[in-house]
């Protein structure tokens, strides 16, 4: 057995054969460029200070318009990089290539000695290497036999080849192909005073760049930012502000003295000194803004990554272990639902609405948010023309409604008057927001020890006892029914197989068969340990609201408690940890992780947009509170255009991006329209 052999002299020819690196070289430079479907630019206007309102809702849409401009000009080369097949490969072992995969081509120049080709990805831990390809031995010197095989570019790639006969390693590399590239892996005897064999890669055709449609819209949204930005500091200026109220003033008294609605009355409110109702102080509690926005930040991720995400794997949750930005938004979502309930309730009670009336209203909400998860919103409509037999029971609205049953009425049932300030009384403590919450923190704790003790020691058949895996070919397929161990256990046990979702995010790499529900039961108690950390910084925001100095520190505080929290279960690791990291399972430690990121985000809006008034929270503000529709909005209507079209390239992550970022900001647009209409659901 040798290792595989890395020579600087193929690394140049591998260099010199790509064009020296360059993206986008050979054949796919020179390409026609490609009709590609453009969405429509829509026009605005911009008057004065009202305007930079409507700038900021149009942001998002503004940037995917651009973003759509600059990516659908000049062909699409990502397909040119496949135009033409190898030489010395025919047409019948041609490989159409699909979207995030290399075309490898095994030169085998050892006489008579057949080999098979093993693959698998570095990102799927402890995994069985699956068969590729099978390579003849060569025939006679200087005719290799040779083979293609696609192969992922998402990853790096583990390649080990072994002799099929004796089935021992001739050798094994890792290397990280790019998407629609052309490599030759070279397999042959080396004369070098020792008979060994080596397995050298080499370029044919340098892949393309997949992830320069992602820079562009990045960028493209950034230079939006800034811009609208630039123009609210303008309108900031006295002088500038004065120039541009004149003008629109002047336009629009001359406008009114030539026409037959002008009237005293009229241009009084125009030009007198009377305030139009819409601008006089209001008596009624200012809304807090930073949570709003946060939600909305969450929830426009979550419609983005759903409707696809360009296709990226980042922007798809994680097989197993780890954390990718579609693994982000669900649990941020819980967390600000969190904080909700307790500013609501708060404020219900402080209205005198009778605890018994507030119960119906929590009830009712749970059992109508349960109920659009399972008929309208329910992934299984894939499968066909919905039936009991095969619903989806477990889901999102599902899990949202149960834990806001549970902690909404926890909070309820303990609900105390909240302090004006507690610098007014020499009785509170630092420690004032969790000290006056100890039975809820109580039952919390049990709840998470309920978890704890189904997860590591309830016996699941056929499984080892507190098993944390993917099942599968992971943990080198000891255990392949065995995916998410007691918490896919209970599921299974309880709902059946046939009422979980068929097609998890295990598939990709583990190549599971049994089905699993990343929103299923033991899961759904850590989901009520995140909404109560969203509740406890609700209070922090109530118990010090004139304390803005106060409310920072304490979200410091627990962003680094629950931060090291993380580091003790994860070891700062993706699998070596004795709780990993893992959205399928919604285990502690990612529960912990992503309200150590909520707390830091308070951090930086709270000041920024509740505060200091720096950011109106916009174009986020507005799904933010329009949730619930936008949600189910983007559910029901996906299919449907202008949310979705026919692609000329259905394998192009370029014509994917463009796609799904138009249909968010279309959301974005809608719940803008709504807000400015005071349209919100509320359920």
């Amino acid at each position: 057995m040798t290792g595989a052999r890395w020579r600087a002299a193929e690394k140049r020819r591998a260099w010199e054969r790509g064009g020296g690196g360059a993206g986008g070289a050979g054949p796919a430079a020179n390409a026609p460029p490609r009709r590609e479907r453009r969405p429509v630019e829509a026009a605005g206007g911009m008057s004065g200070a009202r305007g930079a309102g409507l700038a900021m809702a149009a942001l998002l849409l503004a940037a995917s318009v651009l973003s759509a401009a600059l990516l659908a000009s000049g062909g699409s080369p990502e397909r040119g990089a496949q135009a033409e097949p190898p030489r010395d490969l025919d047409k019948k072992r041609h490989i159409e290539l699909k979207m995030d995969q290399a075309l490898l081509l095994i030169h085998n120049e050892l006489l008579g000695t057949s080999l098979t080709v093993y693959w698998n990805s570095e990102r799927c831990y402890h995994c069985l290497l699956q068969a590729l390809v099978n390579v003849s031995g060569s025939a006679e010197h200087g005719k290799p036999s040779i083979a293609a095989a696609a192969v992922s570019t998402q990853h790096s790639s583990i390649l080990q080849l072994n002799n099929t006969l004796e089935e021992k390693e001739v050798c094994r590399l890792e290397y990280k192909f790019g998407e629609f590239g052309n490599y030759s892996l070279l397999v042959k005897h080396v004369h070098n005073g020792v008979n060994e064999i080596g397995c050298d890669l080499v370029v044919n055709k340098n892949p393309v760049d997949s992830n320069l449609p992602v820079s562009i819209a990045f960028l493209v949204g950034l230079a939006v930012i800034i811009a609208v930005c630039f123009l609210r500091f303008l309108l900031s200026l006295d002088d500038f502000n004065n120039w541009i109220s004149k003008a629109i003033n002047s336009r629009e008294t001359d406008r009114l003295i030539n026409s037959e609605l002008g009237s005293p009355s009229r241009v009084d409110q125009l030009n007198g000194d009377a305030q139009p109702e819409a601008w006089r102080p209001s008596a009624v509690r200012l809304r807090l803004h930073s949570v709003d926005t946060f939600r909305g930040i969450a929830l426009i991720l979550m419609v983005f990554v759903n409707y696809g995400g360009g296709k990226y794997w980042y922007f798809k949750h994680a097989s197993w272990n780890g954390l990718t930005v579609a693994d982000l938004v669900f649990p941020w979502f819980v967390f600000i639902m969190g904080s909700s309930i307790f500013l609501s309730m708060t404020s219900m009670l402080q209205r005198g609405c009778s605890k018994l009336r507030l119960l119906g209203k929590i009830v009712w909400r749970s059992f109508l948010l349960i109920c659009i998860g399972v008929i309208i919103v329910n992934p299984n409509y894939c499968l066909g023309p919905l039936s009991w037999d095969k619903v989806r029971i477990p889901g999102v609205l599902q899990r949202l409604g149960v834990t806001y049953f549970v902690v909404a009425v926890l909070e309820l049932i303990f609900a105390k008057p909240v302090p004006d300030s507690c610098a007014s009384e020499r009785r509170c403590s630092s420690f004032q927001d969790v000290i006056s919450s100890w039975p809820q923190w109580l039952f919390i704790l049990m709840l998470e020890s309920i978890w704890l003790a189904l997860t590591f020691f309830l016996p699941v058949p056929g499984c080892p006892t507190g098993y944390l895996g993917p099942g599968g070919i992971g943990d080198l397929g000891k255990f392949p029914n065995c995916t998410g161990g007691a918490a896919g256990y209970i599921d299974r046990l309880l709902l059946g197989d046939e009422h979980l979702y068929q097609h998890p995010s295990s598939t990709v790499l583990y190549h599971t068969t049994v089905a699993y529900d990343p929103e299923g039961i033991l899961g759904t108690i850590n989901s009520i340990v995140m909404a109560f950390l969203g509740v406890q910084a609700g209070k922090i925001l109530l118990y010090y609201k004139d304390q803005t100095k106060d409310i920072l520190i304490r979200f410091t505080v627990w962003c680094c408690f629950l931060g090291l929290i993380s580091v003790a279960f994860t070891k700062i690791s993706e699998n070596e940890g004795c709780i990993p990291v893992n959205k399928n399972l919604w285990s502690i430690s990612y529960v912990t992780t992503l309200s150590s990121f909520a707390f830091f985000i308070l951090l930086f809006l709270h000041p920024v947009v509740d505060v200091k008034g720096l950011w109106t929270g916009a174009p986020f503000l507005y799904p933010g509170m329009n949730s619930i529709l936008v949600y189910v909005g983007h559910e029901v209507f996906q299919n449907y255009f202008p949310f979705q079209w026919k692609l000329q390239d259905n394998q192009s992550h370029k014509e994917h991006l463009i796609q799904n970022i138009v249909a968010t900001a279309l959301w974005v647009l809608i719940a803008y329209i709504l807000y400015k209409k005071k349209v919100f659901w509320k359920i």
